[in-house]
């Protein structure tokens, strides 16, 4: 028979509230360096925000030439044209920045392309998103975050208390900042799969929180005299196995996606894996801690005096 693995040891108690307010002043330095990142350096919008023509061409060649089509390409006068493999050696992704003189300075753009590569490529699809459609899906997608942000704090609130959705909220808040102003430092394109990993992990990071407020609850019950940095840190200590579990069985499928999965998913994956590693440190460093400053205990006394006196007259 096989033993069962154990990555956390049974008995494990690390003290996760001591450095809780070192973790507090990292947390708002982080926040406000993307903050100030997004608004200085700014965001490398890809097509789908800023505008412009989307090329996928095949070489006839088995392994394309991307020096000579980067030389060909940049003397034709069309603004910072980037090309990138799309799946194979042969597959090219070409990205025409959006051309002053509208509909018109596009379909000029996309024929000079053609006719500098030449008649030996195979052009398999063409895609042009103009400057407004690209300022509607901005727009769209703020609002797709901000309205997920609010359902999921509503939803805490509802299953919980108040105290509990507002922490959760700035959790989630603190690692979809972070998350974009982790693309703006590192000037990766930000497009609308972006937005969907930044929703996705949004989703992943309240997950886990959930778990552990729940275990936070039922220990406010059990342990009615315990002091509530303790009470806390026991809680994370009883779930620390099913957050390590969860986190690195995903971690190894997203870093699965960033090796193998090619350039389609590539910002996907390298989204997903910082949020992976800033959700499951808001988790246990931001949401649960900042309960200690929320009056949680007086919740836990007066439902345990319910459910008591519930018991009592049944």
């Amino acid at each position: 028979m096989f033993k069962p693995l154990h990555l956390v040891p049974a008995g494990t108690r690390i003290n996760f509230m001591r450095p809780h307010k070192i973790a507090f002043i990292l947390s708002v330095i982080m926040v406000l360096g993307s903050f100030a990142l997004v608004f200085t350096k700014g965001l490398n919008f890809g097509i789908d925000f800023a505008g412009g023509v989307i090329m996928e061409v095949k070489s006839s060649t088995p392994v394309a030439d991307l020096g000579t089509m980067r030389e060909q390409l940049g003397n034709l006068d069309l603004g910072e044209i980037s090309l990138q493999e799309f799946g194979a050696p042969d597959v090219i992704l070409i990205r025409i920045p959006q051309q002053e003189g509208g509909e018109v300075a596009t379909q000029a753009a996309v024929a000079k392309v053609k006719e500098s590569l030449g008649a030996e490529w195979q052009y398999r699809r063409t895609e042009s998103v103009g400057p407004k459609v690209g300022d509607e899906l901005k727009s769209s997608a703020v609002w797709a975050s901000l309205f997920a942000m609010l359902g999921i704090m509503a939803y805490i609130w509802f299953r919980y208390e108040w105290q509990f959705g507002i922490n959760a909220v700035l959790a989630l808040f603190h690692d979809c900042v972070t998350t974009v102003g982790f693309f703006a430092l590192t000037g990766m394109e930000f497009n609308l799969t972006t937005v969907a990993a930044v929703l996705t992990i949004a989703g992943y990071s309240v997950n886990d929180t959930v778990v552990i407020y729940d275990r936070i609850r039922y220990d406010l019950r059990r342990f009615k005299t315990m002091p509530l940095s303790q009470l806390i840190n026991h809680a994370l200590n009883e779930t620390l196995a099913r957050t390590t579990v969860t986190s690195g069985l995903t971690l190894l499928s997203v870093l699965a996606l960033a090796i193998w999965g090619g350039e389609a998913m590539r910002g996907f994956s390298i989204a997903m894996i910082w949020g992976i590693l800033i959700g499951t440190y808001s988790t246990i460093c931001v949401a649960s801690p900042m309960l200690l400053y929320m009056n949680i205990r007086n919740i836990g006394s007066d439902k345990g005096k319910t459910a008591e006196a519930g018991a009592q007259q049944a």
